[in-house]
């Protein structure tokens, strides 16, 4: 019976030998394709009134489905982006853009703080509908607490924790006088496929004041990468929406349909953002009540980065799957970040993967342990996006 079926028996352990090799290639086997030209020399920074905020893991994790984050996506390379999501089908740089030049001067105070606050900035809190694709998705927001701040010659930041619909978010608004200390950086250094390190990790190894998650592209076959000048992946992945980071420190949102990497350099391009989908175009939230990353659930932990029209940039990151915060929708997200004054905003790698490092600290409760190891553990991701020198 044995020498009847030696064929088939062979043929199934092939098939589960290369099912093992391709299970561990996709998650597990790290390549590395080339080492970044980085920014990892030493800074001597003056840090008035430091504060530790990584003590913050005091939620229990009510879902450990990491759905709306590229790490935990089994679909493929392309689920891990905005699949069905809403597209912009702009394929070049918007004209009339948010941006500041690398010469441009800001006033700053000692703290940190913005000369102009937000309409919803206010510790009485308010409500509001921002949009008419919101439906009756009104977003309560109040404000809790001024965390910290960081200011120098040339980089003030300033921090926030907001409550909206439940949810903690925590908000660092930043000026600089050059478009240069915004900057992205790569999990060990490297550019390749499971290549990966805790935010506040890569934070450290380059000295970041300021991190937050990047895209995962890591977690990717295809999508843009271009990270700080240099072209590292140019295969599009249809109807993709992407923040374009540009020399001049504007944002843009592009289709990869319409665009080339090539051709994005040469408008001068320095970061690409792969995930999406974008969540304000030109003062308008531009995702309604439908639109959702993947198979992600509706609330989550999210990441997202913004500009104002004055050019101060906006990072945001919101808690989630805990019983002290829901998580936000991609709508709440856009209108919070609407709210905030953002001009552009994008949605980046969110759920276990969302963290915010400030000063070398952990500032919000990240839900990266999942599967029972509870709340306050960094997922480990592949890249990065910080203010730093």
């Amino acid at each position: 019976m044995i020498k009847k079926h030696r064929a088939l028996i062979a043929y199934m352990l092939v098939l589960a030998v290369f099912t093992t090799y391709v299970v561990m290639d996709t998650f597990v086997i790290t390549r590395v394709y080339g080492e970044a030209s980085g920014d990892g020399t030493e800074a001597a920074l003056q840090i008035e009134n430091k504060d530790d905020n990584s003590d913050q893991d005091d939620g229990s994790v009510n879902d450990q489905n990491d759905e709306g984050s590229a790490a935990d996506s089994t679909e493929s390379s392309s689920g891990h982006g905005p699949d069905g999501a809403h597209s912009s089908g702009k394929g070049n740089r918007p004209s009339g853009g948010p941006g500041h030049g690398g010469k441009h001067k800001r006033s700053k105070s000692s703290s940190g703080s913005s000369s102009a606050e937000s309409s919803q900035d206010s510790s009485s809190g308010s409500s509001f509908s921002e949009n008419s694709a919101a439906d009756s998705s009104d977003v309560s927001i109040s404000n809790e607490s001024t965390a910290d701040s960081y200011s120098d010659d040339h980089i003030s930041i300033r921090l926030k924790e907001y409550t909206v619909s439940g949810t903690v978010v925590h908000v660092a608004e930043v000026k600089a006088d050059s478009a240069d200390y915004l900057k992205t950086a790569f999990a060990q250094g490297s550019y390749g496929k499971n290549v990966t390190a805790a935010t506040s990790d890569i934070a450290g190894s380059v000295n970041a004041l300021l991190a937050i998650n990047g895209d995962y592209y890591g977690a990717q076959e295809k999508g843009y990468v271009i990270r700080n000048g240099e072209l590292y992946r140019d295969t599009a992945v249809q109807g993709r929406e992407d923040l374009v980071i540009y020399k001049d420190g504007s944002f843009g949102i592009i289709n990869e349909s319409e665009v080339t990497a090539e051709q994005l350099i040469a408008q001068g391009a320095v970061q690409t953002m792969s995930f999406g989908p974008a969540l304000v175009e030109h003062g308008s939230v531009s995702v309604d009540s439908d639109d959702e990353v993947g198979r992600a659930m509706s609330s989550n932990p999210r990441t997202a980065i913004g500009i104002k029209a004055d050019g101060t940039y906006i990072f945001m990151v919101s808690d989630g799957r805990t019983d002290e915060s829901e998580g936000l929708s991609l709508l709440q997200l856009a209108e919070f970040m609407k709210s905030l004054g953002a001009e552009t905003a994008y949605n980046l790698d969110g759920g276990g993967s969302s963290t915010m490092v400030f000063r070398g600290s952990v500032v919000n409760t990240p839900t990266g342990g999942g599967f029972g190891n509870g709340s306050g553990s960094e997922r480990k991701v592949s890249d990065i996006v910080y203010i730093g020198y």
